[in-house]
């Protein structure tokens, strides 16, 4: 087993990844535009705003295999996905493995585990055969954990994602994806329960601009390690100058 290097998609311990998982899980008619609907203009973004990695599914990065590798931006597989059409308690299976993210020229792996969920123990299952694979070849393992099915009714939203933070170090991640519930204080708490599990925030659907950056302050405040942002920047109508500005309050450069 070898030591993950997380200095492959960190900063001293701080993240700025731009995420473009969404067309798989969304599809393509909300989130996107004429711009942002082509990968090529995602990966510019990515190289000019200086992100520590993109994240994509394996489709795209085989696909644009070639434009990924020549903007010299790190590049994070999602390993499980689903659609939005089905019905029913949330569920995400694998469909990348991890030789293939390799292959695909992948740095780190990541995988959604929906806890509450009816699905939760197979998702579980499944992320603990990915988990060892990775660390095998020192691959750092993101584990996006968010709080949906039966079993999160009448449950806090504080409460909800302190336990998917702990979860995260409990399942052996290097990195926990969480949502955040907009307290600086819930989230302090939340860091806390992730121990050593580096912990960054989901970016979500678009808000406005300052209420957003005022947003990744307060979680680099709660000491989070940075987020996973997508809609937020490039449905931006600069998102290069909004690089920048993220850039500054997580990385200070």
């Amino acid at each position: 087993m070898k030591k993950p290097d997380l200095d492959k998609i960190m900063t001293n311990g701080r993240a700025m990844f731009l995420a473009y998982d969404q067309g798989l899980e969304h599809g393509p008619t909300k989130d996107f535009n004429d711009d942002n609907v082509d990968p090529n203009y995602i990966i510019e973004i990515a190289k000019k705003g200086k992100y520590n990695a993109i994240i994509f599914q394996k489709g795209i990065a085989e696909k644009y295999g070639k434009e990924i590798k020549d903007s010299k931006v790190p590049l994070i597989i999602k390993l499980n996905g689903k659609t939005n059409l089905r019905e029913g308690e949330p569920r995400s299976e694998q469909i990348c493995s991890v030789k293939e993210a390799v292959s695909l020229g992948a740095v780190a792996v990541g995988y959604t585990i929906y806890i509450g969920s009816d699905y939760e123990e197979d998702m579980m299952k499944e992320f603990a055969g990915i988990e060892e694979e990775a660390h095998m070849l020192g691959m750092p393992v993101i584990t996006w954990v968010y709080p949906r099915g039966k079993g999160t009714q009448d449950k806090s939203d504080s409460e909800l994602m302190a336990y998917a933070a702990r979860v995260a170090l409990e399942v052996g991640a290097d990195i926990a994806k969480i949502k955040y519930d907009g307290s600086k204080k819930d989230l302090k708490w939340a860091v806390k329960s992730a121990g050593k599990t580096k912990v960054v925030i989901a970016g979500g659907t678009k808000a406005n601009e300052g209420k957003f950056l005022k947003e990744i302050k307060d979680i680099i405040s709660a000491g989070g390690a940075g987020i996973a942002v997508g809609r937020n920047v490039w449905q931006s109508e600069d998102p290069f100058e909004l690089s920048k500005k993220i850039r500054k309050i997580i990385l200070g450069k």
